[in-house]
């Protein structure tokens, strides 16, 4: 499993048409082949700060949806948003209590 989590910040009067935007292809990322979960966290003290966290099959998996026409369609509405260079990591997990 790849795990990957990307933080994200918007400029304030910007929040609202992401979580838009999210809401219009979170399903169609989800269900991208490879793609086994998706969720999107919010800050607690800073709400313009989100998160995802999405596991894939492999990082091919994620690589595949990097180079597809749904993510260029979500970069290309997404990115423009940015206040700040969004930051990404991929980590592997060591731990999971159920």
């Amino acid at each position: 499993m790849f795990i990957r989590i990307v933080k994200m910040s918007f400029a304030d009067e910007n929040v609202e048409v992401f979580l838009q935007n999210f809401n219009e292809y979170k399903r169609a990322i989800r269900q991208f082949e490879g793609c086994q979960f998706l969720e999107l966290y919010r800050d607690k003290t800073e709400s313009h700060i989100f998160f995802t966290y999405s596991f894939w099959i492999d990082e091919s998996a994620l690589d595949a949806y990097r180079q597809s026409k749904l993510f260029k369609s979500v970069w290309s509405k997404t990115k423009p948003l940015f206040n700040d260079k969004p930051q990404a990591w991929s980590v592997d997990k060591i731990v999971s209590l159920p």
